[in-house]
């Protein structure tokens, strides 16, 4: 069974299970076993959905420490668009990049379901923001959404513009990798931080090391995120109020609809599964 995010009721307690946790409103931590170090998952750690059975299902069995409280200012289908994209989103931003308010940081990619959170928390979180896309609709509702700026991707010049509208980044965050990659060192100020995440374009052709050593670049990779990292992304979507872009609601028995709309590149946000009564 797929599927690692999710929200509902607890209907049915394991043995130990504390009693007040029954017909609790949750959202499920999808980062199985992290471990003890925050700096890293263990070798035990997994993603709810493979090998474990994932949430694509009517009841769905996850250890009590998995288990939060619903935010109260969202709805089942704003809450469980949440868990997987926004750990990834907060911990790349905040744990790993460590951003504050009034820097520069260029998200790549907008659209998507990580890169919509990343724009959310940073723009909450009082930052300018400059995002990438193939996509010029995608750009123009990023800017509803508080981006500053942005360009296409598949504009050759695209780097170039981007340095000279922004003269360079505090921070980049990344998730594609690839022949790309070298241009985000060079939009990475001196002493800046890029995080990346994923690596869907592959490994990156070449990589002028001097460009990060000379420049003291922070290079810094991240995966999903500690129980520390999910506990304060809840709490800082609850004290900013913030509600996730979703962009589409399909029923469940229908879900191939959404992974072909997933191929095709065309969602601005989350795609929710929803279990009918």
């Amino acid at each position: 069974v797929l599927g690692s995010d999710g929200a509902g009721v607890v209907s049915h307690l394991g043995e130990g299970v504390a009693s007040a946790w029954m017909g609790r409103e949750v959202v499920i931590n999808p980062a199985l076993d992290w471990g003890r170090n925050p700096d890293a998952q263990g070798k035990d750690f997994r993603i709810l959905g493979l090998p474990d059975e994932g949430t694509w299902a009517e009841y769905v069995v996850v250890p009590a420490e998995n288990l939060y409280s619903k935010p109260k200012h969202l709805d089942f289908t704003e809450a469980a668009s949440i868990p997987l994209a926004g750990l990834t989103a907060y911990r790349a931003l905040f744990t790993r990049a460590k951003l504050r308010a009034g820097e520069t940081v260029l998200l790549t990619g907008i659209g998507g379901g990580v890169a919509l959170f990343l724009l959310r928390f940073a723009v909450a979180a009082g930052a300018r923001v400059f995002v990438t896309s193939g996509s010029r609709e995608k750009l123009d509702r990023a800017k509803e959404l508080g981006a500053e700026g942005g360009c296409l991707y598949t504009d050759s010049d695209w780097a170039e513009r981007l340095s000279a509208d922004v003269g360079g980044f505090d921070a980049v965050v990344d998730s594609a990798g690839g022949p790309s990659f070298s241009k985000l060192c060079d939009l990475t100020r001196p002493g800046g931080r890029l995080v990346f995440f994923g690596a869907t374009l592959g490994n990156p052709p070449e990589l002028v090391l001097r460009k990060i050593f000379w420049r003291q670049l922070n290079v810094l990779g991240t995966t999903m995120g500690s129980p520390d990292d999910f506990a304060s992304m809840l709490a800082f979507v609850e004290e900013k109020c913030l509600r996730p872009v979703i962009d589409k609601v399909v029923p469940w028995l229908v879900a191939d609809d959404a992974l072909d709309r997933m191929d095709a590149a065309g969602q601005f946000g989350k795609l929710v599964l929803k279990i009918e009564d």
